[in-house]
């Protein structure tokens, strides 16, 4: 049997690097465990072991009574992001990123219930210092004004990087209403992090500050920047940092928590046929805060003098950061006694969470911030994602007692507007070519994989940066029966 504390143990690496993801459908993982994961993605109507936590909370219900289940397990994630413009192309550095879960369910009677922690999704990307499309950009002067590259102006030459995601602690019930049919219940506790280390050149600023195109500027730091326009102290802005990033493998700089909650049915028509949906709450998350970031302006005029860029230190928050409420449901079929066909059907509420990317930036009170002590600078990014349909099927072959092969697919529309796509959140990946196996190494133990690919995607922004996503990712679970 395998210990408490061995569990104890898997939990606590779990909690301290859950969190770190990124993600294929928008910032979603196409499928939660490797059973589902191998199966495109799908998982209403069938029993995906402990991973129902986090598919359709219902097929918990599905467990034999009296049965007690320990799982561990690894997700790998390998993007392919590159950007191009006019035939210069850098790729994203960041090509690898691991995820742990950990899940413990039982079952007594007709009630379901455990305890389960993983990494919902995320993005993230990796540039690098001097990335030779991130060190130049246009000043605030050249606004409205073609493109000269005999115009630009050096920009920060330090890391271009962005790291989100969020993490999950799940506490889930399930109930057999009648031998056919099972309702499902799962409370949620929530992390999210950020990174963020990001330049924008002074003409993006100004378009968002004056005009409104692409978002929007305001607060009292910026209304001091405009006065010192207006006296002459400034003559032009070559561009403004975001910097704030701990550099940590598992948990991002700026932190906030939260709850959701998720609910779901099965009902079994007949030996051939089972139905099933869930529902995932929006989730209620605080602002990613962080009173570790610097804000950094760089320009010329003399209120710079001979410190450029200007580093102003203070708090940044990231508002209304959250994700989105999910409708699913699907079927499950067996034409024969080895054989297992599944669909799903999911919708995705990314309108409501990624309509903007939202930050307040509040200068602390010290000497050394100057002018800017004590100030504010609210910046409103726009996002405009559309709502995500995605649809899923699998097939399951049981080769003998021990083996089952699997393979799926699902296809999905970018949520992503061109217009508004952001290299660092290059979230555009659409389809997913699945496959892998479940294999029973004992009586009380299974192993299960899954493998994907993800064809690459490209789409062109506003500013004509070719962007490109593609993936490789994989799953491995364990299981053990107590």
């Amino acid at each position: 049997m395998i210990s408490k504390s061995v569990f104890c143990v898997s939990l606590l690496i779990v909690l301290s690097g859950s969190s770190t993801a990124f993600a294929t459908n928008g910032m979603n993982l196409e499928g939660y465990g490797a059973k589902s994961h191998s199966l495109g993605g799908t998982s209403m109507a069938f029993d995906t072991g402990n991973s129902a936590v986090m598919n359709n909370p219902a097929t918990l219900g599905m467990m034999k009574e009296g049965e007690e289940e320990l799982g561990v397990g690894i997700r790998g994630l390998h993007p392919d992001v590159a950007v191009d413009y006019n035939g210069n192309e850098v790729k994203s550095a960041g090509t690898a990123y691991y995820m742990p879960s950990v899940s413990y369910m039982r079952k007594d009677g007709k009630f379901a219930w455990g305890l389960a922690v993983l990494a919902q999704g995320g993005m993230g990307t990796e540039y690098g210092k001097n990335s030779a499309l991130f060190h130049y950009g246009m000043p605030m002067s050249r606004y409205g004004m073609p493109v000269d590259m005999s115009k630009v102006v050096p920009l920060s030459g330090e890391d271009i990087r962005s790291e989100v995601g969020i993490g999950r602690l799940m506490l889930p019930l399930a109930y057999n209403l009648t031998e056919n049919t099972t309702i499902g219940i799962s409370f949620d506790l929530l992390w999210g992090s950020m990174d963020l280390q990001m330049d924008m050149d002074g003409a993006h600023f100004a378009g968002m500050g004056m005009a409104g195109k692409g978002g929007s500027v305001s607060g009292s730091m910026f209304n001091t920047l405009g006065s010192f326009i207006s006296s002459g102290a400034i003559t032009d802005i070559n561009h403004v940092r975001y910097n704030f990033s701990n550099g940590s493998s598992f948990i991002g700089e700026a932190i906030g928590y939260g709850t959701g909650f998720k609910t779901g049915f099965t009902h079994k028509f007949s030996k051939m046929v089972t139905v099933g949906g869930s529902y995932h709450s929006r989730t209620w998350l605080s602002d990613l805060e962080t009173s570790k970031a610097v804000l950094s302006f760089s320009g010329q005029g003399p209120a710079f003098g001979q410190a450029n860029p200007v580093s102003v230190s203070g708090t940044m928050k990231v508002k209304n950061f959250g994700w989105p409420e999910t409708w699913a449901a699907g079927f499950a079929l067996y034409p024969a006694e080895r054989w297992m066909i599944v669909g799903d059907l999911k919708y995705l509420d990314w309108a409501w969470a990624m309509s903007k990317f939202s930050t307040t930036f509040t200068a602390d009170n010290s000497v050394t911030n100057g002018p800017f002590a004590g100030q504010t600078l609210d910046v409103d990014m726009t996002q405009n994602w559309e709502d995500q349909w995605v649809y899923s099927v699998g097939v399951e072959y049981k080769a003998s007692e021990r083996l089952a092969l699997r393979a799926g697919a699902s296809f999905s529309n970018n949520p992503v507007p061109d217009s508004y796509l952001n290299p660092l959140f290059p979230a555009v990946a659409e389809n997913h070519y699945t496959g892998g196996f479940g294999y029973k190494l004992t009586d009380k133990s299974t192993v299960a994989a899954a493998l994907v690919f993800v064809p690459k995607v490209s789409a062109t922004n506003a500013d004509g940066l070719l962007i490109s996503h593609g993936q490789v990712n994989w799953s491995l679970n364990y299981s053990h029966s107590l």
